[in-house]
């Protein structure tokens, strides 16, 4: 397992590829990197992933970018060209709904289960980066997950 480092070390310091690294339970391998934005993704935050993932020692599978700002369509454009540039790595950047769903497909089996702890977190947290307009979004996809799910 690798070790947790402050989420205010930048990657290059920790030698990590991103905020969040996920390994197949059979090796310690990194196949899924999440980076986490409170700001815009950029460009060049694509590029700076692709550089990693290039010279990474083993196969990346997914970076996944998760953002509490908009995404414009050239960002969105980029991470779409990055497959064929990494030879396989799928680079996507998700804003927190966006997210939200990439997580209740991922989790599919236990939705419900993933939404009561998401709902928790988000609706404990006062303070948080999650504004009230985006708690009452994620209310409504919930109330529609639950429909869904009878």
């Amino acid at each position: 397992m690798s070790p947790l480092h402050r989420h205010t070390a930048a990657d290059k310091q920790t030698g990590s590829l991103g905020d969040i690294e996920v390994c197949l339970e059979s090796d310690d391998h990194v196949v899924t990197v999440y980076e986490m934005k409170m700001k815009r993704v950029t460009i060049d935050d694509i590029d700076r992933a692709v550089q990693k993932v290039q010279s990474a020692n083993h196969r990346i599978h997914n970076y996944i970018f998760i953002t509490t700002e908009a995404i414009s369509d050239d960002v969105r454009s980029r991470a779409s060209q990055c497959y064929e540039e990494t030879g396989g790595t799928e680079v996507v950047v998700l804003d927190c709904i966006g997210s939200l769903r990439y997580f209740l497909h991922f989790f599919h089996r236990s939705r419900i289960e993933f939404l009561n702890a998401y709902q928790e977190l988000v609706l404990s947290e006062p303070d948080s980066a999650v504004s009230q307009s985006l708690k009452e979004v994620f209310l409504a996809l919930r109330r529609a997950a639950e429909a869904g799910s009878e």
